[in-house]
């Protein structure tokens, strides 16, 4: 029986609804070990739907009414609520309750809400380690722990916490972990798992990922922010710039406030409601270019992106991987192009074919990104003067002698001003 067959019937609706294809090697290859209880470490690329490889068998072992029973664990406020968004969409057949657990959210508020005793619970790490202690949390009752986005959470200062939190479930506690890539994980594994989990890595047979075009274009530093203008009036345009720094961030966002660019920013420093707005307003197509960090490359889902702009090109390969991977999602395609000065194009060129990936040189010109320069931007050629075309060689004679038949009118006579002069005493001298 399929992945799919195994689905509720409301499950299979929705499936329907949403237009989704065949459920995908990462989804049919987790479902059966979750569902009955294993650890497992999934890996596959970005945009494989790795969300609902393992929302799907997990949702169906909760069992209504007996508290917090699931905790999904995630590296960034957006991920989270992105995660518990979809959790709900496919949890209202279930009639259960889910609660997301972000920092940056009213801790009151969430409190309060625990009373009801959710079946699931969406957050990131910091804040649930801090209901955890509060004993807010009953992390004993929980069944199931995922860490999504695995290599990230290992990666930074959140492993701390989400070590803690892994300490405090029971020993026995299903571990689900899933990540695009396997070279952080699987030295970790020792310290992840308290039992050796269940490997289902599909990177190599994956067919979901679109295709994906690697570019770039020669820009110095102090011109990339009109690159970027110019960018935002190609056709259709939609595009996911990322930087290294959230200075260089700052200052281009106001290059582009200046020069009339509508824009969002998404940066670690912003408050959650506008980090949330900034997410809406691009998903929703009201701008066209959407500045982040790399807090944007992990797990960030946008319908109908084409295009990454690397502001700063990443600082490592997995840093490019997965900011290319917020392209060429579930089958579709997209272009990667990186903003370089010669330094950093001869950098990038030995990244790519690390990569084993072509590199091109595009440019942006008509409102149209080509592979060819044109010497002069259309508004910038100077002005021509109409020619009829008719005018032939014979009617150019026929004008040239038509102006000699012509006579000539008579010239005016000059006044002798020295005698005029003359006549008043020579007073000019």
């Amino acid at each position: 029986m399929s992945m799919y067959e195994e689905l509720l019937k409301e499950w299979q609706e929705k499936w329907e609804k949403e237009n989704f294809k065949a459920p995908t090697l990462i989804q049919e290859k987790m479902f059966a070990p979750l569902k009955v209880g294993k650890s497992v470490l999934g890996i596959s690329p970005t945009g494989s739907g790795k969300t609902l490889a393992y929302l799907l068998p997990l949702l169906q072992t909760i069992k209504k009414g007996e508290g917090n029973q699931l905790l999904i664990l995630l590296p960034s406020q957006e991920l989270a609520s992105q995660v518990a968004e979809v959790t709900r969409e496919w949890i209202k057949p279930l009639d259960l309750n889910i609660q997301s657990i972000i920092g940056g959210a009213n801790i009151s508020r969430q409190i309060e809400r625990l009373k009801k005793r959710p079946e699931v619970l969406v957050g990131t790490p910091g804040r649930v380690l801090e209901l955890i202690k509060a004993k807010k949390i009953k992390a004993h009752l929980i069944n199931t722990l995922v860490l999504d986005e695995v290599d990230d959470l290992v990666a930074q200062v959140e492993y701390n916490a989400t070590k803690s939190v892994m300490k405090s479930v029971m020993a026995d506690t299903q571990i689900v972990a899933v990540s695009a890539t396997g070279q952080v994980i699987l030295p970790e594994i020792d310290t992840l798992f308290k039992v050796t989990p269940e490997i289902v890595d599909v990177t190599s047979e994956d067919t979901t990922k679109g295709v994906i075009k690697h570019s770039y274009i020669n820009a110095p530093t102090r011109k990339r922010s009109d690159t970027l203008r110019r960018l935002s009036y190609v056709t259709d345009f939609k595009g996911l710039v990322f930087f290294n720094q959230l200075s260089e961030l700052g200052v281009a966002s106001e290059r582009l406030t200046y020069l009339g660019i509508d824009h969002r920013t998404l940066a670690s420093d912003q408050h959650q409601s506008e980090r949330k707005r900034a997410i809406e307003d691009f998903e929703n197509n009201k701008v066209s270019l959407l500045l982040t960090t790399d807090i944007g490359a992990r797990g960030l889902d946008f319908s109908e992106l084409t295009y990454v702009i690397q502001y700063d090109i990443a600082i490592n390969a997995e840093n490019y991987v997965h900011r290319s991977g917020r392209v060429g999602r579930m089958g579709k395609n997209g272009e990667v192009i990186s903003l370089v000065n010669e330094r950093e194009a001869r950098e990038l060129n030995k990244m790519v074919k690390g990569m084993d990936r072509e590199l091109t040189e595009v440019f942006v010109s008509h409102n149209q990104i080509m592979t060819e320069k044109l010497e002069v931007e259309e508004h910038e050629l100077p002005q021509k003067k109409e020619v009829n075309k008719n005018y032939s060689t014979t009617d150019k004679k026929v004008v040239r002698e038509t102006k000699k038949e012509t006579p000539a009118k008579p010239k005016k006579k000059k006044k002798n001003r020295t005698n005029r002069n003359k006549n008043k005493g020579a007073s000019w001298k």
